[in-house]
């Protein structure tokens, strides 16, 4: 896989803090839950959590948001220095920290402290800036996307996460990406507040022409988002609807959205894996549960796969490996891979070499040589490496990668997987994953030379 783009985020930063342990009983003195048991973690927060999730995708991440000396702007630097390059910004007043008291992993109270605003850009970061290829503006209304409202105007950003309080994104902005109620309360309409697609598409629409920007894709939570160029929008559904918190999901998908752009894909492809990433997000416990910042850090892979796994397991990863001849790509071939992917912290397709294919398949096959099957696989956001066999098996590759979960599709026993008894030498697991019914490459060249016929 190609080396990730790096990117800037400019905007709000903020230090969040959770408090959290159990409540069982209420207080003498009033009706209020009585928490016990508390511990604190602090994390990054607002523009700091987005910059921080695009540094933890293994992108080389540089954050342009106002700090101060005060003690959360301190702690806040400590958090970030390790993963990514910090601009910082003069701020006027106390970094604003936010402290959730939570009781059985849901929210209590929220405690709101300090007023800092971003007093003015330095020359600097206005260079900066100037000179990105890719910029991420998470603006949440404390004045560092107004500090530098002209040079994002010079250079429109990739993805704008606004916000009620901030100011409106620049003209020329690839992809601007509202929440829900942020986008009624920015495009109010007459009438009952309704909270429908039909009114998010409205909603969207009018926030294009607005803005003037090139997309705006509407989160809807569980529901997943709704893009709009302004007009005929794309349901962007999620995969799996979770019920946990949500707190964070916003900047996971502003972050995730940024760096696929960055990467070349397309608006519409972004948007989609910026939809799996939230999702994945909150399943995973949202905000509460993003990796502390003294976690090892585990480099953006590369072209070497067996590399790749080495610093996924030393960083206590877990490593995926799945195999198959993917020969004409299909639905099928897709929806292995995702799933494989979210089974663990890399994914590694393991994939017949052409001689390989031939003894298996015959004459005639592979349809797609080597080169193109790598290519495309290479192309997935799913798929972190890919690694090429020559025998009719990957043991001896999967011998020197010795991944975790060894994955293949529903449509083989067990009895037809001689590799799981091979991972269980380190302790790894071979497993099926269901497969799409009557999708295959076979089914597929058969139902085209049936149509030539």
């Amino acid at each position: 896989m190609e080396r990730k783009a790096p990117l800037v985020v400019v905007g709000d930063a903020l230090l969040d803090r959770d408090v959290t342990g159990h409540a069982e009983r209420l207080a003498p003195d009033a009706p209020v839950p009585v928490v016990d048991d508390c511990g604190e973690r602090t994390r990054p927060g607002g523009a700091a959590l987005a910059a921080y999730l695009a540094a933890r995708d293994g992108r080389d991440v540089t954050l342009v948001t106002g700090l101060g000396d005060d003690p959360a702007s301190r702690e806040l630097r400590r958090l970030l220095e390790p993963w990514l390059t910090l601009v910082p910004l003069p701020l006027t007043g106390p970094l604003s920290e936010k402290t959730r008291v939570l009781a059985q992993d849901r929210p209590v109270v929220r405690l709101d402290r300090g007023a800092g605003r971003t007093r003015e850009a330095t020359g600097a970061a206005r260079e900066l800036v100037r000179r990105a290829p890719a910029v991420l503006v998470s603006d949440y209304g404390r004045g560092t996307a107004d500090a530098l409202r002209d040079d994002l105007a010079a250079r429109p950003p990739l993805v704008w996460d606004p916000h009620p309080r901030g100011g409106a994104p620049v003209p020329g902005t690839r992809l601007v990406t509202p929440a829900e109620k942020e986008a009624h309360v920015l495009a109010p309409r007459d009438g009952t507040p309704r909270r429908d697609l039909h009114a998010a598409a409205h909603s969207a629409a009018a926030l294009v022409r607005r803005w003037r920007a090139a997309a705006v894709a509407v989160t809807l939570g569980a529901r997943g988002a709704l893009l709009s160029y302004g007009e005929h929008p794309l349901l962007v559904p999620a995969p799996a609807g979770h019920p946990g918190d949500s707190c964070g999901a916003g900047d996971r998908f502003a972050a995730t959205a940024a760096g696929l752009l960055a990467d070349g894909v397309l608006v519409a492809e972004a948007v989609e894996g910026a939809v799996t990433a939230a999702s994945a997000f909150v399943a995973a416990g949202g905000a509460a549960a993003v990796p502390a910042t003294d976690t090892p850090r585990v480099p953006p892979p590369d072209d070497d796969p067996h590399a790749l796994a080495a610093r996924v397991r030393s960083a206590h990863g877990t490593v995926v490996a799945a195999g198959g001849c993917f020969d004409l790509l299909h639905a099928g071939h897709v929806g292995l891979l995702q799933a494989a992917r979210r089974l663990g912290d890399c994914l590694v397709v393991c994939v017949n070499s052409d001689a390989s294919v031939r003894r298996r398949k015959g004459d005639g096959r592979p349809v797609n040589p080597l080169a193109d099957r790598v290519r495309v696989l290479r192309a997935l956001a799913c798929v972190d490496a890919v690694a090429v066999f020559d025998e009719d098996t990957p043991e001896r590759l999967l011998a020197g990668l010795r991944p975790d979960v060894w994955v293949k599709g529903g449509d083989y026993a067990a009895a037809d997987l001689p590799e799981a008894a091979l991972l269980e030498r380190w302790g790894g697991q071979a497993v099926l994953l269901p497969y799409l019914d009557g999708r295959s490459s076979t089914a597929l060249m058969e139902r085209a030379a049936e149509g030539a016929r």
